[in-house]
């Protein structure tokens, strides 16, 4: 639950007020012109930076003052506009890395290579590949992730938010860059994890992507929510019309 969710920077008022809800096992879209405020949303929402006012509520609880490790540890995940991936590690450990939230072992047994920390080490790997095996990039484990292509580290980076088994994911454009049938690809995905119990928020300008897979849609326009609604609602409103799509968009 976002309630009056407001962040300056400065002088400037990248979000004003925003609300809205997220349900169980909904697909959300967020979209609005460059400079709407899209990611410094998912960016207060994650705690990369503080509100300004207003509250996060997750699950009933408030959250709004929480760390992001917190906020991951509760359920929350995120993808980033720009991938954000460890280039001088394998897929595999990037995916790895991941899987923190589920592990106990601390520094001392990680260091000494005690048998309990090997054993985890172990059932760690064995988890990021059903994260691989699922966005299908089983063959690639072994490779450097700097030497993956785009599409490719996109489904890596879907993997390694994956690895921290999310009640909520949110996708920052994970359609955008893509070709037709890597788009398609994961379309399906996110379809699959909804249907495995996971709510997705996800910004994205490619609008058929949006109207084909969400089931709601907030429409933000210089930090203020203008719309919410059904994508054919979002489709005929005249204000998103005016403010950002166009029809030639659909």
């Amino acid at each position: 639950e976002v309630e009056g969710l407001t962040k300056y920077f400065g002088g400037v008022k990248a979000l004003d007020q925003v609300s809205f809800n997220i349900e169980p096992h909904e697909i959300k879209a967020v979209i609005g012109p460059n400079g709407a405020g899209k990611t410094t949303l998912f960016n207060v929402i994650t705690k990369v930076f503080p509100s300004t006012s207003g509250t996060v509520k997750f699950n009933g609880e408030d959250v709004t003052r929480f760390q992001p490790h917190d906020i991951n540890k509760m359920g929350i995940a995120r993808t980033f506009q720009n991938v954000r991936i460890f280039t001088d590690l394998t897929a595999l450990g990037n995916v790895m890395v991941g899987c923190h939230r589920v592990t106990n072992t601390g520094l001392f047994g990680c260091g000494f290579a005690l048998p309990k920390a090997r054993k985890e080490e172990e059932q760690v790997k064995q988890m990021a590949m059903e994260h691989f095996n699922f966005v299908g990039l089983e063959r690639d484990a072994s490779r450097l992730a700097g030497e993956l292509p785009f599409g490719t580290r996109k489904l890596l980076e879907l993997a390694r938010a994956l690895a921290s088994d999310p009640v909520l994911l949110l996708l920052d454009e994970p359609a955008t860059g893509l070709n037709d049938a890597e788009r398609e690809s994961m379309q399906k995905l996110i379809q699959q994890l909804v249907e495995k119990g996971t709510s997705i928020l996800l910004i994205e300008h490619q609008m058929s992507f949006v109207m084909g897979i969400s089931n709601n849609i907030v429409v933000l326009n210089y930090g203020k929510k203008i719309a919410e609604g059904t994508p054919i609602e979002i489709q005929n409103n005249d204000e998103v019309i005016a403010a950002y799509l166009g029809t030639a968009n659909f």
